[in-house]
């Protein structure tokens, strides 16, 4: 190592530094949390080991939130990407146009998501929202969009894959500008059709882009509160109640910090293992060269 290269780390420290205060120490305060049981307000800690961790795994309720967060992430990330994907090979066709209709749809994704969630909830407001309003028009009967179990996930969904749709879809728009041309004008001279390239040669090269997304937006989708607490406030009764939702009743309605604390890590662990499971399937899929 080149000796004016030995001091280089102490840039680092700054970036760092910042990092352990604003990330590892409240991760850390949590974990050391959750091995107590402690109500916010109080000034007593009772040291109960893996207690909360135990009552939790042994909670209906917290299998009941998980399964509708798997339902809501899988649900929305699936949509999202179908949707993006379609929408950038769309705008890559259009080449010198895209740039307009790409402002366009990229809209969505620029208002805050607690206001897009308020706007789609007058939109889905029952009897009198836009939606609502013009089905009767027609003289069809709406579902109760947000009041009922099954079209309160389906609501949910949607809205955050209206969205994060728009970032699924620049991404990837991204990701096609440095696809090699050749590939695709020697494939087309050789006749394949706009299947064969598109599966053979258009999505092998951009399998690390699509990776990226669907990871970036599952960590985010597990972990997202906004949309479903404007929206439902995860109702009805516990319909749309995701992990994040039956944390946040925990924390600051029961005020059972030591428990949320523990729901936390819980979360972290299953998240991370989701992950890591589903880039390891991807990349021996791709390498298999079955994509």
């Amino acid at each position: 190592m080149v000796r004016w290269q030995r001091g280089l780390w102490l840039f680092f420290l700054p970036s760092f530094g910042l990092l352990a205060v604003v990330l590892l120490w409240p991760l850390a305060y949590a974990f050391y949390l959750s091995f107590f049981d402690y109500y916010l307000g109080s000034d007593e800690r009772s040291f109960v080991g893996f207690g909360n961790y135990v009552a939790l795994l042994t909670e209906a309720r917290l299998w009941a939130s998980m399964w509708t967060t798997i339902i809501i992430a899988f649900g929305s990330v699936g949509l999202e990407f179908v949707v993006g994907f379609a929408l950038a090979l769309g705008l890559y066709r259009l080449h010198g146009s895209a740039k307009v209709f790409s402002v366009l749809l990229f809209l969505p994704h620029i208002v805050t998501p607690v206001v897009a969630s308020l706007f789609l909830k007058w939109i889905l407001a029952s009897n009198w929202g836009l939606l609502d309003a013009t089905l009767l028009t027609f003289n069809i009967t709406p579902p109760d969009w947000l009041g009922d179990p099954f079209w309160a996930k389906l609501s949910v969904i949607f809205a955050d894959a209206w969205i994060f749709t728009p970032l699924i879809m620049m991404v990837l728009y991204a990701a096609l500008q440095g696809l090699d041309h050749a590939l695709i004008e020697a494939a087309q001279i050789d006749g394949a059709s706009n299947w064969r390239i598109l599966r053979h040669i258009i999505i092998p090269a951009l399998v690390p882009a699509i990776i990226f997304t669907i990871s970036v937006r599952l960590m985010d989708v597990f972990r997202f509160f906004d949309i479903i607490y404007v929206l439902t406030g995860g109702g009805p009764g516990t319909a749309t109640e995701t992990i994040t939702m039956y944390t946040y009743q925990l924390g600051f309605r029961m005020l059972q910090v030591g428990k949320a604390s523990a729901l936390g890590v819980i979360t972290l662990v299953v998240v991370a293992v989701l992950l890591l499971s589903f880039n390891k399937l991807l990349n021996r899929i791709y390498r298999a060269g079955d994509i």
